[in-house]
């Protein structure tokens, strides 16, 4: 029976954890430390994650240093930032310093695909099939982290012909790791989520003319990307306690937090001069940092998206532009569909080679040989097409392997087929000893990528341990609460104004993909909550097994 923790045999099963980003080396770092046999496995060449995969031009966090990093304190004395906003590049050189501080190194295998996955019930343990440049092997692990991140099952929309371009199709999370030349082409860039803003931004620079196509507006707000020097690292270092203890009392992790008053409180002068400071610094603080019931009250959001909407159109010369990018009527309540950053964006579209067609009014007909046709029979000629159309957000990367538990006849994609089932978003009843992070019905895409490693790898690091320590070979959640638990997460997702956006928040991005809230929106510190007071609770929902 397969074993959880140290063993004397040479080949005693290590633990698995699948993917190198955030999650994936923070869990791997701590289950080393707790002293277990532990290996991770990743489809790319190196480290990072998201920031392995998505490497287009102007790839970059939306999320400040030193926020966006992991508090351990060996992993930041030693390490300065040279920017804000670091882009993918510098993010990759901070993931090689996290293996090599942890010394993580001989604990991780590159270049493999796990395939599939099927739990054996009488030997407690999971068989993972894998493919390492080609070659298919099998290995079995008495658990599984499955850290595959919100965003790794890129998503191209199945328009006619798509299939006859004879030019250069791409993807901006499939971006070839040796880079695309755009300098001298005609490139069309398909979707104006957060990767096409700062892929927009970038490719107008050079390209000899860009088409936009858009489908829905982004509110995207002001950037502000200072470099950071020795000095400026030094500051932050400074304070850096103090910042680690606020993120754990933020909703997201961040070190701000939304204004403890509604906006009615305060007169129109007083507002406008709150959003002005807020847009002045930068960042998602015009998102996260404003009015408490901006997100709740219709009346209080509106005033923000107008104060926006002036904010960018004074930028775009052309009034059809000005419509297209920022409408009078607001497309959906600001802030309930993710807000992008974006330094000179709406200046982009002020250019004599870009093009700007509204896929509301004008959609996509067919792809052709030669570029893409609209329904107006206009076909713009291109010769590289960028899909810059997102991923089968939360759940995809999970059920793009092939995962089976108790039932070998239903897999994981089949169990969600119909909607989502989690206890806490870190495991679903019938597939034991699997623990998620940064999946479906956690706090994921509403909150910091670290902050959230740090939150769900330490519980789930306690949870092996006490399973060790217990000589327990199985932990499983039972339906009831798991059903509690999605009730939970479905009644959160349905206060407030995020239910009237059609985005990926809700899986309306997937066709046929059931339509429910996919994070938890509570916010952390209730989380964090949650999550302990079962494991102090001998890990009450759970059915343990020796």
């Amino acid at each position: 029976m397969g074993s959880i923790g140290p063993e004397t045999d040479a080949q005693a099963q290590e633990i698995a954890v699948i993917g190198a980003g955030f999650s994936g080396i923070y869990e791997l770092h701590k289950l080393k430390d707790a002293g277990f046999k532990v290996r991770l496995y990743e489809a790319g060449e190196g480290v990072g994650g998201i920031w392995y995969w998505n490497c287009y031009p102007g790839a970059r966090v939306d999320t400040p240093v030193p926020t966006y990093q992991l508090t351990s304190d060996d992993t930041w004395t030693d390490w300065n930032w040279s920017q804000r906003f670091p882009d993918y590049s510098e993010l990759r050189t901070y993931f090689q310093h996290l293996v090599k501080v942890w010394g993580l190194e001989d604990l991780i295998t590159f270049n493999t695909r796990i395939e599939s996955m099927k739990w054996d019930d009488q030997a407690h343990h999971w068989d993972l099939e894998m493919r390492t440049n080609g070659t298919v092997q099998t290995k079995s692990a008495p658990a599984v982290v499955v850290c595959t991140g919100f965003g790794s099952k890129p998503y191209i929309p199945p328009w006619k012909g798509l299939d006859t371009f004879k030019g250069n199709l791409l993807h901006t999370g499939l971006w070839p790791q040796g880079g695309v030349p755009l300098d001298g082409k005609r490139v069309a860039i398909i979707g104006t989520g957060a990767s096409g803003v700062q892929l927009i931004q970038e490719t107008a620079k050079v390209a000899k003319h860009l088409t936009v196509f858009q489908r829905t507006p982004n509110t995207a707000l002001p950037m502000s990307n200072p470099q950071y020097d020795k000095a400026k690292n030094d500051v932050w270092k400074k304070s850096y306690a103090e910042t680690k203890q606020m993120m754990l009392t933020t909703f997201a992790g961040f070190d701000y937090e939304f204004r403890k008053e509604n906006a009615n409180i305060s007169t129109p002068e007083v507002r406008a001069a709150f959003y002005k400071t807020l847009l002045e610094s930068g960042g998602l603080h015009f998102w996260l940092g404003t009015y408490q019931d901006v997100l709740f009250d219709e009346e209080a959001n509106a005033e923000a998206y107008e104060y926006w909407r002036q904010s960018v159109i004074k930028r775009i010369k052309d009034t059809r532009n000005q419509e297209i990018l920022a409408p009078k009527v607001a497309p959906h309540p600001f802030g309930t569909k993710r807000i992008s950053l974006e330094r000179q964006y709406f200046e982009v579209f002020n250019q004599d080679n870009v093009d700007l067609v509204d896929l509301v009014e004008n959609n996509i007909s067919e792809i052709t040989e030669t570029g893409i046709q609209t329904k107006d029979g206009v076909l713009h000629e291109v010769d590289v097409i960028v899909a810059a159309t997102g991923f089968d957000s939360v759940t995809g990367g999970i059920t793009a392997i092939d995962i089976r538990g108790t039932d070998p006849k239903q897999s994981i994609k089949d169990r969600w087929s119909q909607g989502c089932y989690t206890l806490f978003g870190l495991t679903t009843s019938g597939f034991p000893n699997m623990f998620m992070m940064y999946g479906p019905q956690a706090p994921t895409a509403f909150a910091t990528g670290p902050s959230s490693a740090e939150c769900q790898g330490e519980w789930i690091t306690a949870c092996l341990e006490h399973m060790r320590d217990q000589h327990i070979t199985k932990i499983d959640a039972t339906k009831e609460a798991e059903k509690d638990w999605r009730d939970h997460t479905l009644e959160m997702g349905g206060k407030g104004l995020f239910p009237k956006a059609k985005g990926w928040y809700y899986g309306d991005n997937i066709p046929g993909k059931p339509r429910e809230a996919l994070n938890y929106m509570a916010g952390l510190p209730l989380y964090r909550e949650k999550i302990w007071e079962s494991a102090n609770n001998g890990y009450r929902g759970f059915e343990l097994t020796a």
